[in-house]
């Protein structure tokens, strides 16, 4: 046997995500790219801003010696404290560098709090819809991750959170700006559940952490702000990376943060910064940790999606398409015409029109449009899309 079961049983249930961009490659080579409208991957598809390319430019001429050197295992001190200076401002609550480490990617940075976190045999829990690695990223270290349905409106529903608490329970993962449905949880809902996991800890007598995803966080549009956590729950961590705000996510640099008042911080930091070493990452990539540094509050225009977004919500409800209009990130999550959102991306699909069922978001009777595409192809998609809601009424 090449491959361990547990591999091959993940190899056979792998992201709908990949299964759908790797059938976008196959029709692209039978019927050629333009003609294929693909959805399936939230690749950004705008060029970083001209200030990453002259940081980069400032760094290679200006290097010293030893700049590629091994680091502390944290990242570079002086870079630690720069982004924990601005995640101060976001979040509303004075972090120092050391509450801070810099990692592979957001990705990365959830594989370092979980590994840090998990005993064999605890549970996380994830609201639905949700990005399904999770269950992966949770599995990797021993846990297991529990979907919560939530409330209409993509809202985690409080009630049936408290629910599924229990001894075994080791964290909430929330993540907003969502990845599929782009919905912004509003303050009110951050409270409630600081309020929630504050009363439960007390209750079981463990600490439950908050583990915040944010990868999306500046990716929001017409006024919408997405709310602090760290103010709501003092054993929350933070996770985000600059793949969609620099629009670099082949870089693979992010950062994990701890609310400095989390109970036992500093073990908490020491574990994870030991295990930011242990799982192979050992550090995010030097060149990028100092290229960082610099581009603080730097962003794609993030006008360029709002425009993509509002066309492709025009059109889809001109043919009759239900849906809420999202607040942020580049995904739309519509409802599938007929209800069985697994047979109407087969019948997109067969449009040349490529998507990924809610099902594999846990939102069955929903499909995931990634509209980080180019403004002719959303044009183009409109007759398939047309075709396929007539194939279904």
């Amino acid at each position: 046997m090449a491959i361990s079961e547990k591999v091959r049983r993940q190899l056979e249930s792998s992201s709908w995500i990949r299964r759908m961009f790797e059938a976008g490659n196959t029709l692209k080579a039978t019927y050629g790219t333009d003609r294929v409208c693909d959805f399936s991957l939230g690749n950004p598809n705008i060029e970083p801003p001209e200030q990453f390319t002259r940081t980069l430019i400032d760094l290679l001429q200006g290097e010293g010696r030893g700049t590629h050197r091994y680091m502390p295992n944290g990242g570079y001190p002086e870079v630690r404290k720069r982004v924990a200076e601005f995640v101060s401002e976001e979040q509303h609550v004075s972090l120092r560098g050391d509450h801070l480490i810099l990692t592979c990617g957001a990705g990365g940075g959830l594989n370092v709090a979980l590994k840090t976190i998990l005993n064999p045999g605890d549970t996380v829990l994830v609201s639905t819809p949700y990005f399904v690695e999770y269950t992966t990223y949770v599995d990797n270290h021993g846990g297991v991750l529990e979907t919560v349905s939530g409330r209409d409106g993509f809202e985690p529903d409080i009630d049936a959170l408290a629910a599924h608490i229990t001894e075994k329970t080791a964290a909430l993962i929330i993540n907003s700006p969502n990845n599929p449905s782009g919905h912004v949880y509003p303050e009110e809902t951050i409270r409630k559940i600081g309020q929630l996991l504050g009363e439960k800890s007390a209750e079981t007598g463990r600490v439950i952490y908050l583990i915040s995803d944010e990868p999306y966080r500046k990716i929001v549009y017409d006024g919408v702000q997405v709310p602090p956590v760290f103010p709501h729950y003092r054993n929350t961590m933070i996770v985000s990376s600059y793949s969609k705000d620099l629009s670099i996510p082949g870089e693979r640099i992010g950062w994990l943060a701890v609310h400095p008042e989390a109970e036992d911080s500093e073990d908490l930091m020491n574990g994870i910064i030991l295990c930011n070493r242990i799982l192979g990452y050992v550090n995010a990539p030097a060149f990028m940790q100092r290229a960082i540094q610099h581009l603080q509050g730097y962003s794609v225009d993030v006008e360029l999606y709002r425009r993509k977004r509002d066309s492709l919500c025009a059109g889809l409800h001109a043919l009759g398409y239900e849906f809420m209009k999202p607040k942020g990130t580049f995904y739309l999550f519509p409802k599938a015409p007929g209800g069985d959102d697994m047979s109407f991306v087969q019948v997109l699909q067969e449009q040349l029109v490529l998507t990924v069922p809610g099902s594999g978001f846990g939102g069955p009777g929903y499909f995931r449009i990634a509209f980080c595409v180019d403004d002719d192809v959303i044009e183009r998609s409109m007759e398939g899309f047309a075709r396929a809601i007539r194939a279904v009424q």
